[in-house]
């Protein structure tokens, strides 16, 4: 356990928790250390980059309410289900250009700079300054590049800044070796000397920031991003950075027990945790007891049912159609769904349900359900999420692709600011856009371009493809309880489900609940990763169990019809700051799945 109680500061890096830590000592808030601890996660490629995404929930003690930041990048001109359709995709690649969104981080990090924080760019960015011109690179790391070395030769601009021995028998950096991004470097300049040149105009803080963005986003920056994305075949226009803006919108929202669990809208799949937990509210699950055969099957189900609807539903909230919250989110459907679970047996023919009837509204998408069915052959639904492939047996590979996929930040601060930030994309093996030393996002996957697979995820320009990213904030009586998230995909918001579980229910310190055994569900549509559909299609029944999982539980689930797979890591490392108002400290958990860590004071 990690306590403190003038702040706390924890992400995927021990060198990017000393970035937040650093400007907690210089008086920085939380906003302040979180945008520092992004800068430098971007800059140390911990499965991210420059050119990903970004998006927070942010509890403000002056208002005493949470804030979500979407700083979700958009499809760009040109991005058509009939362009894909046309270049043999089912959908949009993995890799590549083509494979990008336009960047929001930057934009992102600056917004919540520019709302909430108290220092300046200039400030906020020197410690990733300082890393671009030359840090030891961790092995994990400096290894991923050389394990994906053929795919970064496609892309010349890649090439000359991640392979800086190139001809050799390794052309990736050593871990340990000095790592120099020097067009990543003059980038960042930029932008600082675009901040304090406006600040030398006489311009506030505000405009300062502001100034910084516009460069990124209309400027020079900008004009080199453009060129070198679309000399390698991307799609992205001028007019697709000017265009786009982060948002500040509202939370969703349920209540747990009397514990109010926010999460960000349906462009993101935070709502299965919303309605995961409002199905699972009709059970008894303290009753089963932890990770018994009841309580894995029961959970499990739930999940699924949340899944098969975010599969279906979920959508960028601000394109047409209107995906159906309110009636996801009722606790009527909730208990509707809960019936569907039958206590001796996986449902393999769980599909998406019908939340219009809870709106008073009729399903337009009756038809095109029907049109689209529910494979239940099982022998036709084989696929595992990347990070649960071999997991028999698990292997240095495997290990890798559970570890990897989102970073995750948490941070909090006496004065009562609470940060939960899961950014992403622009992960290795990463296209970069030109000389500016920015990894272009791989998001475009994520959208489909069938719309009988999600006819409220269907690609088209200006639109938010739905994201697997997702931070999750907690109150109880009006205060800060909890804050966390997690790496994985997918699996995210099914580890961070068992993980507040663990606390609720069961009672686990936060550090116990970060490490605990979790199981994974395969039942769902992947999310990343392959063109065909045969890629993403689920595995019914199909689960990931901890080795330490006794043999009475794995024959009773067997007898329930799942398929056991096994691995000593369950769980990406999830990331949480627990607030104890009895003695007004902050305790923080940070599993030992990665390289997380956490720094306090």
């Amino acid at each position: 356990m990690l306590y403190g109680n003038s702040w706390m500061a924890i992400t995927g890096k021990p060198l990017a928790a000393t970035a937040g830590s650093m400007i907690f000592q210089q008086g920085g808030n939380a906003v302040d250390a979180a945008c520092a601890m992004l800068a430098a996660t971007c800059t140390m490629w911990d499965t991210l980059s420059w050119g990903g995404e970004t998006q927070a929930l942010i509890y403000n003690p002056k208002t005493k309410r949470v804030i979500a930041i979407n700083a979700m990048g958009v499809a760009p001109t040109g991005a058509t289900a009939a362009f894909f359709k046309n270049k043999g995709y089912n959908f949009p690649p993995e890799y590549g250009p083509l494979a990008a969104t336009t960047p929001g981080t930057p934009g992102g990090l600056i917004f919540m700079l520019h709302q909430y924080g108290t220092m300046s760019l200039a400030q906020v960015l020197a410690p990733a300054m300082k890393m671009a011109a030359g840090y030891p690179i961790e092995a994990q790391a400096a290894n991923t590049i050389e394990r994906q070395k053929a795919l970064i030769k496609q892309w010349p601009y890649s090439t000359k800044v991640l392979l800086p021995h190139k001809g050799a028998a390794r052309e990736a950096p050593e871990g340990g070796e000095v790592f120099v991004q020097s067009d990543l470097l003059a980038t960042l300049t930029k932008m600082v000397d675009a901040e304090k040149a406006a600040l030398k105009k006489g311009g506030s803080r505000k405009e300062a920031l502001m100034a910084a963005y516009d460069r990124f986003y209309k400027g020079d920056i900008a004009r080199e991003f453009v060129r070198g994305s679309r000399e390698q075949g991307g799609l992205i226009t001028m007019a697709d950075l000017a265009n786009w803006k982060p948002v500040e919108e509202e939370a969703l929202v349920t209540d747990y027990k009397g514990i109010e669990v926010f999460k960000l809208k349906q462009w993101t799949q935070g709502p299965v945790l919303l309605q995961a937990l409002n199905i699972l509210e009709n059970f008894d699950l303290k009753a089963m007891g932890y990770n018994s055969p009841p309580y894995i099957h029961t959970v499990y189900q739930a999940m699924n049912l949340a899944f098969a609807d975010r599969d279906f539903y979920y959508g960028d909230s601000y394109k047409t159609p209107i995906e159906p919250m309110q009636g996801l989110l009722s606790k009527a459907y909730a208990k509707q769904r809960a019936s569907l679970i039958d206590p001796e047996r996986n449902n393999i023919k769980i599909g998406p349900g019908d939340p219009y009837q809870f709106q008073n509204q009729t399903n337009p998408y009756l038809t095109l359900l029907k049109i689209r069915g529910f494979e239940a052959d099982t022998s036709k639904r084989n696929f595992a999420p990347k990070h649960d492939l071999g997991a028999l047996p698990p292997d240095e590979s495997y290990q890798d692709r559970l570890w990897r996929g989102t970073t995750s930040i948490e941070a909090a601060d006496k004065e009562g600011w609470v940060v939960s930030v899961t950014p992403s994309g622009g992960w290795l093996p990463a296209c970069i856009a030109g000389n500016t030393g920015i990894g272009m996002s791989q998001r475009m996957q994520s959208f489909v371009i069938d719309s009988a697979l999600n006819p409220f995820n269907v690609v088209e320009p200006g639109k938010r493809p739905r994201v697997t990213l997702s931070p999750s904030l907690f109150l109880k009586d009006g205060k800060p309880y909890l804050s966390a998230a997690v790496q994985g995909g997918d699996t995210q918001d099914q580890n961070l489900l068992q993980f507040f579980l663990n606390v609720v229910e069961f009672g686990m310190p936060v550090q116990k609940a970060s490490e605990a055994p979790n199981f994974n569900s395969n039942q769902l549509w992947l999310s990343l990763g392959g063109t065909r559909a045969a890629d993403r299609e689920p595995k019914p029944g199909q689960i990931l169990l901890n080795s330490q999982t006794p043999t009475a539980t794995r024959e009773a689930l067997k007898k329930k019809g799942y398929i056991l797979s096994f691995a000593e890591r369950t769980s990406g490392p999830i990331n949480a700051i627990w607030f104890d108002w009895k003695h007004r400290t902050l305790w923080g958990g940070s599993s030992n799945h990665g390289e997380d860590y956490g720094i306090a004071w």
